[in-house]
């Protein structure tokens, strides 16, 4: 299949899904909850309705894994991965560090992903062998070596209150390691400002395929590493992932290794 063409449609379906989140931007919100701290909004799923709409009047057949409908279709080779609005906290407050993410899989194998960010206008994109690009231009990570020289950012899972003590103590071990650390709220997002060489690292753990499929790509695609936490090669299936420039990969391995601390 016509990989310019995957790409085409995956871009017209972010592009429709971004458009109905920036006319929700100055509405009044209904928000729900779907667990304690784990918000859904309109935005979430008209922008979902819109993107799936996209990808089924052009691949009728093509499996599809969405974040708030869940999987759909039939058994097909070809599975898109899609989170509608990465980032709902955010947007429920006015803050704009959100995005729309989509991937396409085949046979589990990463072909396309986009990124993109309505409120800044960001597109950050990569398709399997050709590269990472922001708004067209060539994406590189770091050339950043050592991690006391680097930004690292970080996420906190929606369980974050049952397993504190550890999400906290590899937190306080990076922090002191580094020249700091950020933490934004999305986690596709994140994958791409370690591509945009931003930061030099991220980690986050009890994640979801649809946080993190495409940044996933678009990270490989400039030339950094991505892994679990164990420093396994990351499939969007597995909870935790380590996302570095390559570089300090192996360092931020072992700050995140809390056996080696006991």
């Amino acid at each position: 299949m016509d990989l310019n063409h995957l790409r085409a449609v995956a871009l017209a379906a972010a592009y429709s899904g971004g458009n109905y989140i920036l006319s929700r931007q100055d509405r009044t919100r209904r928000i729900e909850h779907k667990g304690d701290i784990d918000l859904v909004t309109e935005a979430d799923l008209g922008s979902e309705k819109r993107i799936i709409e996209t990808i089924r009047a052009s691949f009728p057949s093509h499996a599809i894994l969405s974040e708030e409908c869940g999987l759909s279709g039939g058994p097909s080779e070809y599975q898109w991965i899609i989170d509608p609005l990465d980032g709902t906290t955010n947007f429920a407050h006015g803050m704009t560090a959100c995005c729309v993410s989509i991937a396409l899989v085949l046979d589990g194998q990463p072909l396309v992903g986009i990124v993109w960010n309505p409120f800044t206008a960001e597109l950050f994109s990569a398709a399997r062998g050709g590269g990472a690009f922001l708004n067209g231009r060539r994406l590189s990570v770091s050339a950043i070596d050592q991690v006391h020289d680097s930004l690292l950012v970080t996420g906190f899972p929606y369980n974050v209150k049952e397993i504190l003590a550890p999400v906290m103590q590899r937190l306080t071990r990076c922090l002191t390691a580094s020249q700091g650390v950020r933490r934004l709220g999305s986690a596709a997002l994140d994958l791409c400002y370690v591509a945009a060489g931003r930061f030099e690292a991220f980690w986050e753990e009890q994640l979801h395929p649809w946080d993190t499929a495409a940044g996933h790509l678009i990270v490989m695609e400039a030339g950094g590493r991505v892994t679990d936490f164990d420093n396994r090669l990351f499939t969007p299936e597995m909870k935790s992932i380590l996302a570095s420039n390559g570089h300090i990969h192996d360092r931020m391995i072992n700050l995140l290794d809390l056996k080696g601390s006991e």
